[in-house]
């Protein structure tokens, strides 16, 4: 299904939107199925990238450019981290300030989001595998963020901004200048999805004890990857 350029942009926000009303609404108390969906979106992220991304760039170019591309992304994630502290595969151990906007997490999400927004356009595989990615990560922000001390208005506008870099990825990716290198920004994205995506699935369970319902929806995810 080939989507409109209009919903390419819309659906992004609206994927972030609707983890913060699922939060804002239901006051989730308990997260384990939210890990399951975490786990679920991983798999599928990562699938996708193996289908559908890593052909794609590797056809007619380099191939030690584009797995050079591919590392620094990895690279420029971990980078990230530092400062996110891993809220981009679902852990928040930020400490924030009373009333005082997260600058840095914001910052560290937002090149994040920017990245992973580069190869949707022209790829419908690869929006519905950012949206799945999105949600729980949004679902998982917001209850960080409200159950934060800052302000409403002050966690509306993060989750407000947050929501619009993704389609302003999509949209510098389609100007022509940053379209000559389009295929090194991919790699670079590709980078950026294994390393969250290895992250969400390889990440020990409590106690490191077997999880057969993890195990589940990680084959699950993968199968529907491959189908999609």
């Amino acid at each position: 299904m080939d989507f409109p350029s209009a919903i390419i942009y819309l659906i992004p926000i609206l994927a972030v939107w609707a983890g913060f009303g699922f939060v804002w609404f239901t006051k989730p108390k308990n997260n384990h199925n939210i890990k399951l969906l975490l786990a679920f979106s991983g798999a599928f992220l990562l699938s996708l990238t193996f289908f559908e991304l890593l052909p794609e760039v590797y056809h007619g170019h380099e191939p030690k450019t584009i797995a050079l591309f591919i590392l620094g992304g990895i690279l420029l994630q971990v980078f990230l981290e530092f400062f996110s502290k891993g809220a981009e595969h679902g852990h928040m151990h930020v400490q924030l300030k009373e009333n005082k906007f997260p600058s840095l997490l914001f910052l560290s999400l937002s090149i994040h989001a920017l990245v992973e927004g580069v190869p949707i356009h022209g790829n419908d595989s690869i929006l519905y595998g950012i949206i799945i990615h999105k949600i729980p990560i949004a679902i998982i922000l917001s209850i960080f963020l409200i159950n934060s001390k800052m302000k409403l208005t002050t966690t509306l506008l993060f989750i407000g901004a947050f929501s619009l870099m993704t389609p302003l990825g999509s949209y510098i990716s389609t100007s022509q200048i940053v379209a000559n290198y389009g295929h090194l920004l991919t790699a670079l994205a590709i980078g950026v999805f294994f390393h969250i995506s290895t992250i969400i699935l390889f990440e020990s369970a409590q106690g490191h004890a077997f999880n057969l319902r993890k195990l589940v929806v990680i084959i699950l995810g993968i199968g529907i990857a491959y189908l999609v």
